[in-house]
């Protein structure tokens, strides 16, 4: 059994809460950031929108409907860097093991951290109070000896919360949660988990404690790991090495075979998004999109196209990855898709390089966001932007 002490901290609402910084007046309303043209889906929301039913990838339309007096805003996901960096560089005050999962969540390893503390609930408390402090940025701690147990208890109080789990807590704190609950069970698992009994996540650990045939041959491949959670086993390993990205890809696998259009197109849309997210998290364009298809007898299929310029839009990279799906897949029995973005460049680079009569202005311009950043570690309240920033937030205001 494990003595590594994990915890995985996860940013309440990020976008929504980096909005509210910027924007006092937001605070306590229902909040929603996400791509407000065409096809787009909402990134986030405050807690104040999710009571009316609005949740992350919800098309805006549906978001619109459910929530007409909803304040509504484009993602900055320049300045959501920023401040994510800014969550990395505290957090790194009090372990230097990180493993930075998406741009506001991270599993840290504390073992060292917290050998001689003795009052660790306290000194978890000040990690979390510091952040929202110093920076302005709510979270949830789960603390466990594993990384998904630690990523159970984040996820178990919100906004706010810190839950400490111990393998012998698990009767009492997982098990009696909704199978829904699950983290790594997709939402389409668990109605089918339902149909064969599994309503709790204790009704999955006593099926796996059976050996239930049914439950193995339903996750497949998948079931070691799954029984491992469940048990309150697994990965402990905490990798703090940063990845430069070659490609950015999502996929899931269905949990039975699909000829359904609207299905399928609906998971692109979903994995789309999230292609979309990272790759303007890690500052990342693609010119490929590639979709992959794993068909009823376990063949892969991989259909690409090359646009004449790289993206890391939602809209474009799902309306390609659609037709690309329309051209060659429809009516076939799907098993796995997959959405990646491929020929990564900095746009940034693309940019420049395409102005290099305006060079100096763009070297200027990262001195400035360098020299901005600086302060603003170096301030309690640090929330200096630059004046274009501030040009545009009146703008948005009129």
């Amino acid at each position: 059994m494990s003595n590594k002490i994990i915890m995985h901290i996860d940013l309440n609402a990020f976008f929504a809460r980096a909005e509210e910084l910027r924007h006092p007046e937001y605070e306590g309303k229902p909040l929603i950031v996400g791509g407000l043209r065409g096809r787009g889906v909402v990134s986030t929301c405050s807690y104040e929108a999710r009571k009316y039913g609005v949740h992350s990838a919800m098309p805006i339309f549906q978001a619109r409907k459910l929530c007409p007096g909803g304040i509504y805003v484009e993602p900055d996901f320049e300045y959501y860097s920023v401040m994510s960096e800014s969550f990395i560089e505290y957090i790194r005050r009090y372990s230097k093991i990180i493993e930075q999962v998406s741009i506001d969540e991270a599993f840290v390893d504390m073992t060292e951290s917290l050998k001689n503390v003795k009052d660790k609930r306290q000194y978890l408390l000040n990690i979390q109070n510091g952040l929202l402090k110093e920076i302005g940025l709510k979270c949830s701690i789960g603390i466990a000896s594993t990384k998904w147990l630690a990523k159970m208890g984040s996820d178990l109080k919100k906004p706010m919360g810190l839950t400490i789990i111990r393998r012998s807590d698990m009767p009492k704190v997982i098990y009696p949660l909704s199978i829904d609950a699950f983290w790594g069970i997709g939402k389409k698992s668990a109605p089918h988990l339902k149909e064969m009994g599994i309503n709790t996540i204790g009704d999955l650990a006593k099926h796996v404690r059976d050996k239930d045939e049914k439950l193995e041959k339903f996750f497949g491949k998948f079931y070691e790991r799954i029984s491992e959670w469940v048990m309150g086993k697994g990965s402990d390993f905490v990798n703090p090495i940063p990845e430069e990205p070659k490609s950015i890809g999502h996929s899931e696998t269905f949990l039975s075979d699909t000829d359904d259009a609207e299905e399928i197109i609906d998971k692109i849309k979903e994995l789309s998004s999230r292609v979309s997210s990272r790759a303007k998290y890690h500052k990342k364009a693609g010119k490929t999109i590639q979709l992959q298809i794993k068909d009823s007898e376990f063949k892969s299929h991989d259909k690409s196209i090359t646009l004449a310029e790289s993206t890391d839009k939602y809209e474009v990279i799902a309306k390609t990855a659609i037709n690309l799906y329309e051209k060659y897949f429809e009516g076939v029995m799907v098993r796995l898709v997959g959405v990646t973005l491929q020929n990564l460049v900095d746009p940034r680079e693309e940019i420049v390089q395409m102005t290099l009569w305006n060079v100096d202005y763009y070297e200027e311009m990262d001195k400035t966001k360098l020299l901005i950043n600086e302060f603003n570690r170096q301030l309690k309240n640090g929330k200096l932007i630059r004046a274009s920033e501030m040009k545009k937030e009146k703008k948005d205001n009129e």
